[in-house]
């Protein structure tokens, strides 16, 4: 079926999810699998996805394309067109960005109301090595290490979700769909997460 998800959550797991309106970020460095579980979200809420690379300036895209890294200066605009779009939709949208430092995070919480985030955690080596693999991809592997060094973790924060990077996509669709349907969406981490931790 075209479309498809491989873990059907919205209808048959949690109920009433899909009548609610939601404001999602996926967030994390490069490779780390945002855009691939922010698109099956969107599919299973029944909302719009929203790839945060498409809007980036052709300055930016530029500077990525030749190993620099983007500063604030750069990535500040942006973060106020993505949310400017994710703020208008009048349905849920699911977003993918990196929103790397806790500012980035807090200036898109004030411009769209109840926004949340999902982190997907992953080590250094294995995102260069994913990033390294893609062949149609404009953002080099020289520039994860920068990620990483720039990256502000956000666990802790309110209304963040904190998942391993590593978790199977129809894992980490799961463990979302739980957690909107917790009353308050606080931040919590997976079952993987705690399970390594113990």
């Amino acid at each position: 079926m075209a479309g498809a998800i491989p873990w059907i959550a919205c209808r048959d797991n949690v109920a009433g999810l899909c009548n609610v309106t939601h404001k999602i970020v996926v967030m994390g460095v490069s490779g780390s699998g945002k855009s691939t579980l922010a698109r099956e979200l969107a599919v299973a809420l029944e909302g719009v996805f929203i790839e945060g690379d498409e809007h980036h300036s052709a300055e930016s895209r530029d500077k990525m394309c030749r190993g620099i890294a983007l500063c604030d200066s750069d990535r500040e605009p942006w973060l106020d067109r993505l949310a400017e779009q994710v703020d208008d939709m009048h349905r849920t949208a699911v977003l993918s960005c990196s929103a790397l430092k806790r500012r980035y995070r807090e200036r898109m919480r004030a411009r769209v109301a109840g926004l949340r985030f999902v982190f997907l955690d992953i080590t250094l080596a294995a995102a260069v090595a994913r990033v390294s693999r893609r062949l149609d991809h404009e953002f080099p592997a020289t520039l994860v290490a920068n990620q990483f060094a720039t990256l502000e973790s956000p666990v802790g924060e309110d209304g963040v979700l904190h998942l391993s990077a590593s978790l199977h996509s129809a894992c980490g669709l799961r463990e979302v769909m739980q957690w909107l349907g917790t009353p308050d969406g606080a931040g919590w981490k997976s079952d993987e997460l705690e399970s390594k931790r113990s």
